[in-house]
């Protein structure tokens, strides 16, 4: 399939009063998914384990700040109820 084609299916999978911005969007995240999909392929992502401890970083960055909506604890680290 050529790029045009990805691009046309892309596009007429959105909703026809879909934005421009929409569109565009669509089109962009299609893209990264794309990238993505070929680094795991060719080995090259991170585990699910690395991302988690990454996300958990990102996060306790962001959030270790007076008031926190986490109260002190990160829920990426807890366990499902």
């Amino acid at each position: 399939m050529t790029i045009k084609e990805i691009a046309k299916n892309v596009v007429n999978s959105l909703s026809p009063k879909a934005t421009m911005d929409d569109i565009i969007h669509a089109l962009y995240v299609h893209a990264k998914f794309q990238h993505g999909e070929q680094e795991i392929k060719q080995k090259k992502g991170i585990s699910h384990e690395d991302a988690k401890k990454r996300l958990c970083k990102t996060v306790s960055r962001s959030t270790n700040k007076k008031g926190s909506i986490f109260a002190g604890r990160n829920p990426l680290l807890s366990s499902p109820s």
